[in-house]
């Protein structure tokens, strides 16, 4: 028996229902339902894992340490010693450099004055080379004192301006992250919408699970709501979701959090893992809202959808020919 079957045998023998042990341990009901299923991606580590793991042991009056042991044997990464990480290295013997003959050089380079030297000897003593030498010179000196009148009488081109430099993006940190739902009522996992802007790719807000992709027809959508706390102009978005297959978002923007006031900049379908959201121009906002309209299938015959970071880009100043968020 896995130890999420352990865990979920215990429960039910207990009578307790997944909300009561998320009301005793304040792990949240999504953790605990894939710990169940020994799916432990969402604890955000392996120091974590473990301590949920005995936390619902507890709850549920169940021996923690043999499930332990169990999930150190199976899921935890191996330690690497530190004596692997200082060793020293061994340093590569380099070459000795080849020394350079310096009287084969000097030779070459008589031989080399010899030769330039008898061939402007050579060339300058045949009279018709000069002769032919001064015409030519005389014929370039008459082009060019021409060419100086013809094109003293006309202005000079004038140069052309120097290029700008391109003006340089920075990551843009939103203020806070707020999980809302149809009509701007709660969304799910409201407690975990921070973890999708905590940097972390081991964190991530998730959906409900719904029976289908289209939530099981009871909301038309649902999303995270990013305030990045002032005006900015937005110039790329990337999303980290899950590995489940066949989302659909949408990004919109706004100057207020109304949902009702945003306007759709950027979409994907059939959206997995690192998604670049296509921006056909920089848009200037302060609300940003990543909204879901259609969800992926989980490995368990549900649908829901994770995001465990948003990178937005951008600049606090205003750039030329921005998309207006309303």
């Amino acid at each position: 028996m896995s130890i999420g079957e352990a865990l979920a045998q215990a429960r039910h023998q207990a009578g307790l229902t997944v909300g009561q042990v998320s009301g005793s341990t304040r792990i949240r009901e999504t953790i605990i339902r894939d710990i169940e299923r020994d799916d432990y991606s969402a604890c955000g580590g392996d120091f974590y894992a473990r301590g949920h793991i005995r936390a619902i042991a507890e709850v549920v009056h169940t021996d923690a340490a043999p499930l332990i042991a169990e999930y150190d044997s199976a899921y935890r990464a191996p330690e690497i010693p530190a004596a692997s990480v200082f060793e020293p290295v061994v340093p590569i013997r380099l070459r000795e450099r080849p020394r350079v003959n310096w009287s084969a050089v000097l030779a070459v380079l008589v031989v080399a004055a010899l030769g330039v030297g008898g061939y402007f000897y050579i060339a300058g003593g045949k009279p018709a080379g000069r002769a032919v030498g001064a015409g030519t010179a005389g014929a370039a000196g008459a082009a060019g004192k021409s060419s100086s009148r013809h094109h003293g009488s006309q202005s000079s081109p004038k140069a052309d301006p120097p290029a700008k430099p391109p003006v340089k993006s920075k990551v843009l940190r939103p203020v806070t992250a707020t999980a809302v739902g149809q009509g701007g009522v709660t969304g799910d996992d409201s407690l975990g919408a921070p973890l999708a802007i905590d940097g972390s790719l081991r964190t991530a807000w998730q959906t409900s699970i719904y029976t289908t992709a289209q939530f099981g027809n009871l909301e038309r959508g649902t999303g995270l709501l990013l305030d990045l706390g002032k005006l900015v102009t937005v110039t790329s978005v990337r999303l980290n979701l899950g590995k489940g297959r066949g989302a659909a978002v949408d990004m919109r923007v706004g100057n207020s959090p109304g949902l009702t006031g945003m306007v759709v900049v950027a979409s994907a379908r059939n959206a997995r893992g690192s998604v670049a959201l296509p921006l056909a121009a920089p848009v200037r906002a302060r609300y940003v809202l990543i909204w879901f309209t259609k969800l992926p299938a989980n490995p368990f015959g549900g649908y829901e959808a994770k995001v465990y970071n948003v990178k937005l880009r951008g600049r606090s100043g205003r750039l030329a020919k921005t998309a207006s968020a309303n």
